[in-house]
């Protein structure tokens, strides 16, 4: 692996993750329950892991805060404007990969 500085580093993984966020609004058509199914991560799984993030730096930032980061917008407007009904089948497998943590 390249010999990149640490800071430079953090830059390139925040660019990264500016680029999938953009992506990600870009392709609303491609649903959180396809994205866990397929990927084992989500949407809100960002939202979550960048909530988390801002707490180990002592940044209180509500799971609405967080979805909206990710999402461009608020959460609830953008389930209504993009998100369709999951089929039997999707709802299964969803069952059957989703993490552990998700499941209590």
């Amino acid at each position: 692996m390249a010999d990149i500085d640490s800071n430079i580093a953090q830059e390139l993984e925040a660019a990264v993750f500016q680029r999938l966020v953009e992506h990600l609004r870009a392709n609303p058509q491609v649903q959180n329950i396809d994205l866990m199914n397929l990927a084992g991560f989500c949407r809100n799984c960002l939202s979550n892991w960048y909530r988390n993030a801002a707490q180990e730096k002592g940044i209180d930032l509500s799971k609405e805060d967080s979805r909206e980061i990710v999402y461009g917008m608020a959460y609830a407007a953008w389930k209504e404007k993009h998100q369709g009904e999951a089929s039997p089948d999707k709802l299964v497998r969803f069952e059957q990969t989703r993490p552990q943590e998700d499941r209590d």
